[in-house]
């Protein structure tokens, strides 16, 4: 594995600075300090981060789908200019503290498996509109009483003639205020075998009968609980075929699962990355604040900078962020989670009590930054499925061990494919 760094051309750069060009147009500091550290708060008080303007001038540049084709409404970059494009909207995003981009990474999942299983004519209707991002996709997976147990759906679905009726509740259907359609996954027979009887569809979402309730997170941030109530949609928004929603489901969840091939060798190689973004930022704010000669080490006297506990204490989160960074797939998801939060614990440690004062409390360290990171990267342990599941994910997929057969009976099943070869 080369871990060197990429010399860019000089169109490469130019790149680069088109792209900084077009950050600074868009996101003046004005506008990205309007929201401060814990974003813009809405009716219900949760922070919203989405940035609806921003997400369409990206969609206009062809950057939201970057390497689709030019008419598809993508930019045809290759690897390292979709690279350099993606590390300058996360430097922004983590300086400000925030993910303008809400439900991009959901519609970038969910894509493949549309342009794959979906009706030809609404695959065509909706790629110029998901390359503009007037079309973002959710997904509607989890419900209140099934825990990760997907396969474990009771939402309804029932054909009547050309339609469906669907019945059911959806819970952390992140970033559905935002999006127009969701990858709903429902129960169509009930007398199949629980993987057998799923057909997923792709439903729009102002569609009568549904209904949208925030659901605020000890983060400040928002999900949603989703509720179906006779809502019909035409058989053309069912994805791939009756009964047969696992097959459909299962390419998303491999590549939220960190299964399968990269779509590049510059991607990060660590599925936690993005659970280490708030840790980062709040290292950087205790950084500032240490230096702050009015801020004294907790024995007194030199500013904490000057501290060598403190310096020694400051290195280790880095070393465990770096550590985190390269620890591979899966494995990294899961140390990515444990980084952020332990991370965070020993960062309030380090600084003491100004680290847990909120935003708008006076001393707070960066408007509050460290408290709410605290808060925030709790939920690490269980964005896109808890860390249980992907040990699970690692002990079949990647270290071959049997599948345990739940609930009691102590019998093993074959692994449901062969182990991940070591690189």
């Amino acid at each position: 594995m080369d871990f060197s760094a990429v010399d860019l051309t000089e169109a490469q750069q130019a790149f680069r600075d088109e792209v900084r060009a077009f950050l600074e147009e868009h996101l003046s500091p004005a506008a990205s300090g309007a929201q401060g550290a814990q974003g813009a708060h809405g009716a219900s008080g949760e922070a919203e981060h989405f940035d609806e303007p921003f997400y369409l001038a990206l969609g206009d540049r062809g950057w939201l789908m970057p390497r689709w084709r030019r008419e598809d409404g993508g930019a045809e970059l290759d690897d390292v200019r979709v690279r350099i494009l993606e590390d300058e909207l996360d430097r922004r995003d983590e300086l400000a503290g925030t993910d303008r981009l809400g439900a991009l990474s959901t519609t970038r999942l969910v894509w493949p498996a549309i342009e794959m299983f979906a009706e030809p004519g609404l695959r065509a209707e909706l790629t110029p509109r998901v390359a503009r991002g007037t079309a973002r996709l959710t997904l509607g997976y989890s419900e209140p009483d099934g825990g990760s147990d997907i396969a474990g759906a009771r939402t309804r679905a029932v054909r009547d003639g050309e339609e469906w009726v669907i019945n059911g509740q959806k819970i952390f259907t992140t970033n559905a205020q935002h999006a127009q359609y969701t990858f709903l996954i429902t129960r169509t027979d009930p007398d199949l075998p629980k993987h057998q009887g799923l057909t997923m569809f792709l439903v729009p979402l102002d569609t009568p009968g549904i209904e949208i309730q925030a659901l605020p997170t000890i983060g400040d941030e928002r999900t949603n609980i989703v509720y179906y109530s006779d809502v019909r949609i035409a058989d053309r928004y069912r994805v791939g075929e009756v009964n047969n929603g696992w097959t459909v489901l299962h390419g998303p969840l491999d590549a939220e699962h960190y299964i399968g091939g990269e779509t590049s060798k510059l991607n990060d190689i660590s599925g936690g990355a993005g659970h280490m973004r708030w840790l980062r930022r709040a290292v950087q704010a205790a950084a500032g604040w240490a230096r702050d000669p009015a801020q004294v080490s907790p024995g007194g006297g030199a500013p904490a900078a000057a501290d060598r506990v403190f310096l020694a204490g400051l290195g280790r989160i880095l070393v465990q962020i770096e550590a985190g960074l390269a620890t591979p797939g899966p494995m990294g998801r899961i140390k990515g989670a444990d980084v952020a939060i332990t991370g965070c614990e020993q960062l309030i440690d380090l600084t003491g009590p100004a680290a847990t004062l909120p935003a708008g409390a006076d001393g707070a360290i960066d408007d509050g930054v460290i408290e709410l990171a605290h808060r925030a990267v709790q939920v690490t342990a269980t964005y896109g499925g808890t860390v249980e599941v992907f040990r699970t994910v690692i002990a079949q997929q990647y270290l071959g061990l049997p599948r345990p057969d739940y609930p009691g009976r102590k019998a093993f099943l074959p692994p449901v494919r062969p182990a991940v070869p070591a690189a």
